[in-house]
């Protein structure tokens, strides 16, 4: 029962994981090509509320301290199907990503003003 609680945990983590991939990427892909639209500042409300979540949790996943219960593994990706690189290092790779969005978000907002 433990397992299976963990598999569904881990599921539904990465279904949330990819979720966000979508999210970050067509943002990054929408400030590169100029296309500043309504889903630009949806896709910053969702990265915002996702950093909001992780500040209340002290940067953990709400689902990881759930998984917790059900693994006393100490690695990276116990608690979602990602590499373990990759479980270990998504916060800075993605936050990394958002922030240079943002960056182009600003530069195209500011020259298109000009």
């Amino acid at each position: 029962m433990k397992n299976k609680k963990l598999f569904v945990i881990k599921s539904i983590h990465t279904l949330i994981w990819l979720f966000y991939n979508v999210v970050i990427f067509y943002l990054f892909y929408a400030v590169i090509v100029d296309k500043i639209d309504k889903w630009v500042w949806i896709c910053i409300g969702l990265v915002v509320a996702e950093g909001i979540v992780l500040l209340v949790f002290k940067w953990f996943c709400p689902l990881t301290l759930i998984a917790r219960k059900y693994s006393d593994s100490i690695k990276d990706n116990f608690d979602i199907f990602l590499p373990n690189w990759l479980a270990k290092y998504t916060k800075v790779i993605y936050t990394s990503i958002f922030g240079l969005a943002i960056l182009i978000l600003i530069y195209r907002i500011f020259t298109s003003q000009s």
